[in-house]
């Protein structure tokens, strides 16, 4: 049996580099050997992004894109296909897991300085990555046809209609007629099903080959590769498989209780996860009380909110997402002290408040728009946009600590 899978592995080798790729990016890829808690997200990402894909085909099976049946066919699905309801539930679910694994991960490369050099290129895929993601969740809201899916397409799709000169043409290619409506689910499923999956697959692909190419970040900040033994293997790394496969398989399981904890016993949770206007089937001639987004875009929305004017607030919200893209350039601070411990007082606060206001814009985005609460989105939109605007100035002025020339357990 040895010989036989010897030379079968020979044969494949022989016409596919499978050894070699292997190699280079489980067995031999050497990884900081200090990774904490916060360096589970990544492998996590990658297990929602499998899930998606495989509960969103078998939903495609049953799933009618029409403006008559959609709403029905998801009915369908929730009470006469088998296990219907679990596939579902593992989707939705899986979708707001998504982001909450993204938004982690997107933290702890700010904490640790991930985006700093030479990794600037894997944060712009990753934030290319991110905006995929967006649109795919916006396109897959639409596609139970419920109440909030019909209006929150219809709010968002209108927004683009206060781009000057191009924005009424705009809408109506991106609606495909007047209002929302058949045509709008179709290209939406469209994109959601075939599309943007395979741009999101790609652009993963690319992310980890370039995280792979400079190595990876860890929680000092530290360069592994500039300090390497005798055989040319970096001291402080470890092989990624098998020491981090089997660290990742522990922070697999935790995420896995918590996750089926919520889809058997909160999918919905609260309103958060599945809305229940949703739960209704879409009516053009019936607006909700009170339309918002689902809660991975509620920051957005709360900026959008914050600004009076509807282009103004368009091109704020844009800007909001638009800016994270240049961070690697903002950040001015001493090359060596990337990692949150060994950077001073000043970031450390404004990391702080850069948190505390996208969180609270993110609340504040659920909320109706009453005068105190809208006032309240203006003050925390200056302040997320201060984090970023005024990043050349602070991050030169801070004070670091000296950073170890070695990684510390």
């Amino acid at each position: 049996m040895s010989n036989v899978m010897t030379n079968l592995v020979t044969w494949i080798d022989q016409r596919f580099p499978m050894t070699k790729v292997w190699n280079e990016h489980l067995a031999e890829y050497y990884a900081p050997k200090n990774f904490n808690f916060w360096y589970f997200f990544g492998s996590l990402a990658l297990l929602v992004l499998v899930n998606q894909i495989l509960t969103g085909i078998w939903l495609t099976m049953h799933y009618k894109p029409d403006g008559e049946l959609a709403f029905a066919s998801v009915e369908y699905i929730m009470r006469d296909v088998d296990w219907g309801w679990l596939l579902r539930y593992m989707h939705s679910t899986g979708a707001s897991a998504f982001f909450v694994v993204v938004y982690l991960h997107m933290f702890r490369g700010l904490m640790y300085g991930s985006y700093r050099k030479p990794r600037e290129l894997i944060w712009l895929f990753g934030m290319v990555i991110y905006v995929a993601l967006m649109a795919e969740a916006f396109m897959g809201y639409l596609l139970p046809w419920g109440q909030m899916s019909y209006w929150g397409a219809q709010v968002i799709i209108s927004l683009f209609g206060a781009i000057p000169v191009v924005g009424e043409d705009l809408t109506l290619w991106i609606r495909g007629d007047y209002v929302v409506s058949d045509a709008t689910l179709n290209r939406f499923f469209a994109l959601h099903v075939i599309a943007l999956p395979l741009a999101i697959v790609a652009l993963v692909f690319v992310h980890i080959v370039a995280l792979h190419k400079v190595g990876s970040n860890n929680p000092d900040g530290v360069e592994i590769k500039k300090n390497k033994g005798a055989d040319g293997k970096p001291v402080d790394g470890i092989p990624f498989h098998p020491y981090y496969t089997v660290k990742d398989i522990v922070g697999v399981g935790v995420f896995l209780i918590v996750f089926c904890a919520v889809i058997f016993f909160a999918p919905e949770l609260g309103g958060y996860f599945l809305e229940h206007d949703n739960f209704v089937p879409a009516d053009p001639l019936k607006t909700p009380e009170h339309i918002k987004p689902v809660w991975y875009f509620t920051p957005f929305y709360a900026v959008l909110r914050a600004v009076p004017d509807k282009f103004g607030g368009v091109v704020a919200m844009g800007a909001a997402i638009a800016v994270l893209f240049v961070l690697p350039w903002l950040d001015r601070g001493e090359e060596a002290a990337k990692s949150t411990r060994y950077r001073g007082m000043i970031w450390r606060i404004a990391l702080t408040v850069f948190v505390i206001s996208f969180v609270a814009l993110g609340y504040l985005g659920m909320q109706p728009a009453t005068p105190v609460l809208t006032n309240l989105a203006r003050l925390f939109t200056v302040l997320y946009f201060l984090f970023f605007l005024a990043m050349p100035f602070y991050t030169r002025m801070d004070k670091t600590k000296p950073v170890p020339e070695r990684v510390t357990s």
